[in-house]
């Protein structure tokens, strides 16, 4: 193939080096010319060379000069070799180029026609096969984290962009890899390619550079690729400047749910504006062209084959076969289980239906050899199942829907609905005779077209199940249109945001990684993956709500395996739908009648026609009549008939004025110990977010979870949004408006996983994998357990304060292939004075995503504002000593301070007061009273005491004038006479009693003393 000057070399982005380059360039065609002429002189001396032929030399032009002229010159294939080489000749003007078909003839400058068998493009280079990366294409695998010492990850040296044939394959890891090619442009052109790009978790860009690598100016629009649905192609086209242009394809997977991305497929690159094309490009093996001056190539049919530069195809040999586009033919296998299928025929006019059994197509198998197995032969015939709901069985044994306002099972004929009632529309399938109307199945394959007359689903009583396809990487399609949905009367009391809910049974059977999707198109503008299952899957139901009134298409997508194979491995493996269900359907077929709500009585229109209730009322079962539900409840399930339909709200919840949903206030009482807590957390209800990381994937991608929390939303309302592909736009010289959201999701709690900007050299962050984890609200309370979610509180550090945590209950109730019950989250509120009022958020330490298990989210918000309300048992008072008959009383806090806001201090008091303090008095006056009462008693016993005394003085000296004692003899002793008697006093004279015996001398007028005697012979007293 041949490459304009120019093209087809890497990008080189050292400048010294491409000043170099740029230097050559310039002057190589002036130095060839200049080496030519003198090596030209120099050999025509030489009589022992041969003249050159035209076998010896090829032309080229020279660089254009400032006039836009060149010239063309010979250059020899061997120089040196022959002599006389044809003198340069002025060349066609830059800006020439040939038309499509032909290529320019050097020899005589004009424009040729192809010869069959071989195509051109003209001024244009296209490619489009892909047996090999194409000379010119460079696959560059790079991964911008540093390791940790700062060397270069080397992880992804083995990261390219895979040849397969017809398309090119991107990477499936999330290393970063371009495919680069340069090309020069003598004037302005463009680029085209066709793609497949079905899953956001890799990014796709292409951008353009020119020789100094600085980046052309691009839209978002054209950096950015659009996805595509499953299976189909889509074109992107760039204008080009004249001169040299890098181009860029550059892809980088996300794997950080362990998710094994979908690559993205190139096929048919087109550049135009190349300056000429001097010869046609030779097609392909298997291709052809059967006329000259062709543009491009066909394939060759299926059971041919062609050599390369092929004018036509040869057919395969007997018992030889090939599909389209091969080189070469093939022996035909042994026919086996694998290369046929059974069907279901339809009811005939005897309502009978048998099993058939088909070959696949293209068949390719032989049955007249050993080993073969022939077709099995027809089933017998069966009574057909019965109609689907809503349907009824005609005079031809065909299924009719039953007319507007009747309804059937099935197997009965449609019947009017009862007074008070109205038939429940909508679309239940579970007999799979036939395909309903508005049910169309197709087959698909990114690679041929070898499937797209056939069928990708076949109908089998009681389950439709994926068709055989033409090889085991077809997309088989099923698509159900649904015009629109339409609440009923007997719903219409409900204000939710559902209109509709789609349910299906299904099962996948598979050997290899086989992979089923559901997807959705509202309005026909694009088709969005709902939910994916890989492998085999066990007989499940999925649910999804439809919050949007508008027509869609629902489609099922089965494809065995995402490898190009070409012998069937994987026939066996399918899926099978059991059932499906869709409810409020417009314009739907009826299995059932619903109660309704009545017209008044009192009304002018009275009767048994059935009227819509108001938002928030439901249906009176005893008066069908219209009853607001009570306060604090909502309606909540899918049906408004009787008051059991209006549920209470959770604790902490209260209810809107359309009851169709309970929500916190961002206030909750909690009473304890006979005292009553009063929080306020209304600084805490608008949106934070937390990030937590950075994390790895296994080849060292840095990401990041981003969690946009809203505790109370806004009545209701949820008021967290995350959104996917762009979340922050950290170039400066990126407009504004790039960002692109391709989705968003509103939530009370939602997550995105981000890709920092610096992590893979993206010039903005990147969000992606956006989803809600808490839609509802269920309640708050202390209590740890709520609606069967546990708020585990082991998972945090424990509570240390007297104030309880708040434990707040979200659920997500939309089914995930890991969560079949759907997800649910709880945010732990708890009383911090040392946080701010916005508090600060965390998740468990071990589970630092934030989830253990991937379904139940855990998060702890510590905040100031997350303590009670402060009441008058928050503080106490402080008297202060009395000065200057003035005492102050100061209240302080009591610590630590748990509460906030509520109630404030008492300002300081004062109060007038006296030196001595009352208790003081009191005690002094006590104190006195009873010293003056000891005094007293003292006194009145003493005097007492001494008039006994003197009572007794008298009555001893009475005693003695009537007895008088005889005169003694003498009071001395002789000399040596012991003495008989001793003279001892009573007692130690004590000062009371000295003072008597003071008082007694001068009342006697003696000053005799009393003693006592004591002789052996008698005691008594003797008077001196």
């Amino acid at each position: 193939m041949f490459v304009a000057p120019g093209s087809g070399q890497p990008a080189v982005c050292d400048p010294e080096l491409r000043m170099r380059e740029q230097v050559w360039a310039s002057w190589f065609p002036r130095c060839l010319l200049l080496i030519i002429t003198a090596h030209t002189s120099s050999v025509s001396a030489d009589r022992d060379l041969r003249p050159c032929d035209e076998t010896d030399y090829y032309y080229q032009y020279t660089e254009c000069d400032s006039t836009g002229s060149r010239w063309r010159v010979a250059i020899p294939l061997n120089p040196g070799s022959c002599s006389n080489l044809p003198p340069p000749t002025s060349g066609r003007d830059c800006s020439f180029s040939c038309p499509a078909g032909e290529f320019l003839d050097m020899t005589t400058q004009q424009c040729t026609p192809c010869a069959a068998g071989s195509y051109s493009l003209g001024s244009g280079l296209r490619f489009d096969q892909w047996d090999a990366i194409p000379t010119g294409f460079t696959s560059l695998a790079s991964f911008l984290d540093p390791g940790p010492n700062g060397e270069d990850i080397q992880a992804c040296n083995s990261s390219s962009w895979m040849p397969q044939g017809v398309y090119l394959e991107s990477n499936r890891d999330e290393c970063t890899v371009s495919l680069v090619y340069a090309v020069h442009l003598e004037k302005q052109g463009s680029v085209s390619f066709t793609y497949q790009y079905p899953d956001n978790n890799i990014f796709f860009e292409f951008y353009v550079q020119n020789e100094q690598c600085q980046e052309m100016a691009q839209t978002d629009d054209q950096k950015w690729i659009k996805l595509t649905n499953n299976g189909e192609w889509d074109t992107h086209t760039v204008n080009l400047k004249s001169g040299t242009n890098i181009l860029y394809w550059r892809t980088t997977g996300i794997l950080v749910g362990g998710k094994m991305v979908k690559p993205v497929l190139l096929k048919n690159i087109q550049i135009e504006g190349v300056a000429y094309t001097s010869e046609c490009f030779p097609c392909r093996p298997g291709w052809f062209s059967s006329a000259p001056g062709s543009s491009s190539c066909q394939p060759c049919p299926s059971n041919t084959f062609s050599i390369k530069d092929a004018s036509s195809c040869t057919p395969c040999p007997e018992h030889y076969y090939s599909h389209e586009g091969w080189a070469e033919c093939k022996v035909r296998p042994p026919c086996s289980e694998k290369d046929f299928f059974q069907i279901h025929t339809a009811c005939d006019s005897e309502g009978k239906t048998q099993v058939l059994y088909r070959w696949v197509e293209p068949k390719i198998c032989v049955e007249n050899v050993t080993g073969a197995v022939e077709l099995p032969a027809t089933g017998q015939r069966e009574p057909c199942p019965p109609c689907n709901p809503g349907y009824h069985n005609s005079n031809d044994s065909t299924c009719l829907p039953c007319p507007p306002g009747t309804h059937s099972d099935g197997t009965n004929v449609c019947t009017e609905c009862p007074a008070g009632t109205e038939p429940v529309l909508g679309y239940e399938y579970k007999w799979w005779n036939v395909l309903p109307s508005n049910m169309k199945t197709s087959c698909f394959n990114v690679g041929n077209s070898k499937c797209d007359d056939m069928n990708g689903w076949e109908v089998a009583g009681d389950h439709v199940r994926s068709g055989a396809g033409s090889s085991d990487n077809d997309y088989l399609i099923l698509t159900l249109h649904v015009p629109g949905f339409k609440v009923p009367a007997s719903l219409s009391g409900m204000t939710g945001s559902e209109f509709g809910q789609i349910t299906f049974v299904f099962e996948t059977i598979c050997s290899a990684d086989c992979e089923l999707y559901f997807m959705m198109d509202v309005n026909r503008k694009s088709t969005t993956v709902v939910e994916s299952w890989e492998g085999s899957k066990g007989k499940q139901s999925y649910s999804h709500s439809m919050t949007r009134n508008a027509s869609v298409i629902y489609t099922w997508a089965f494809q065995r395996t995402n490898h190009a194979l070409d012998v069937r491995r994987y026939v066996g493996d399918m899926v099978k739908l059991y059932s499906i269900s869709v409810t409020n359907v417009l314009d739907g077929v009826a299995s059932s009648c619903r109660a309704c709500a009545l017209v008044p009585q009192n009304s002018q229109r009275a009767g048994s026609s059935c009227v819509p209730c108001p938002a928030g009322f439901f249906i009176d079962r005893d008066t069908n009549r219209c009853q607001e539900c009570p306060p604090n409840t909502h309606l909540a399930g899918r049906h408004t008939y009787g008051q059991d339909a209006c549920v209470a709200c959770g604790p902490g919840s209260i209810s809107n004025k359309e009851h169709s949903r309970c929500y916190s206030d961002c206030s909750f009482t909690h009473t304890e110990n006979n005292r009553t807590l009063t929080f306020d957390l209304s600084p805490m209800s608008v949106v934070a977010s937390l990030t937590i990381g950075p994390s790895f994937t296994s080849k060292g991608t840095k990401y990041l979870h981003l969690f946009n929390i809203s505790l109370c939303g806004h009545e209701g309302e949820r008021a967290a949004i995350c959104t996917d592909n762009v979340t922050d736009v950290s170039s400066k010289d990126t407009q504004s408006d790039s960002a692109q959201f391709v989705n968003s999701v509103d939530s009370f709690i939602c997550q995105s996983t981000i890709i920092p900007a610096d992590g893979r050299g993206f010039r903005m962050a990147i969000s992606s994998q956006s989803i809600s984890l808490a839609d509802t609200f269920i309640g708050a309370t202390v209590d740890t357990v709520l609606d069967g979610v546990n708020a585990k509180p082991d998972f945090f550090p424990e509570n240390s304060k007297d104030v309880p945590d708040i434990n707040f209950f979200y659920r997500s109730t939309q089914a995930t292939a890991s969560c079949d019950q759907g997800r649910s989250s709880v945010i732990t509120v708890r009383c911090n004075p040392e946080k701010s009022e916005r508090g600060e958020l965390s998740v468990p330490s071990s589970c630092p995503a934030g989830t253990c298990d991937g379904c139940t989210f855990h998060f702890l918000w510590e905040s100031a504002s997350a303590c009670p309300r402060c009441t008058e048992d928050d503080y106490h008072q402080i008297e202060g000593a009395c000065k200057r008959g003035i005492q102050e009383t100061l209240y302080m806090w009591n610590e630590p301070k748990l509460c906030t806001k509520g109630v404030t201090l008492p300002p300081r008091r004062s109060s007038p007061c006296e030196a001595i303090a009352l208790w003081l008095k009191v005690g002094v006056g006590g104190g006195a009273f009873v010293a003056v009462l000891l005094i007293s008693l003292t006194c009145y016993f003493w005097k007492k005491n001494k008039r006994l005394e003197y009572k007794y003085s008298r009555l001893v000296m009475s005693a003695n004038k009537e007895c008088e004692l005889p005169a003694a003899d003498s009071c001395a002793l002789a000399e040596g006479e012991e003495p008989d008697d001793d003279v001892v006093y009573t007692k130690k004279p004590t000062l009371l009693g000295k003072l008597r015996a003071i008082a007694n001398k001068h009342e006697d007028g003696d000053t005799s003393e009393s003693v006592q005697l004591n002789s052996s012979q008698s005691d008594r007293w003797v008077l001196g």
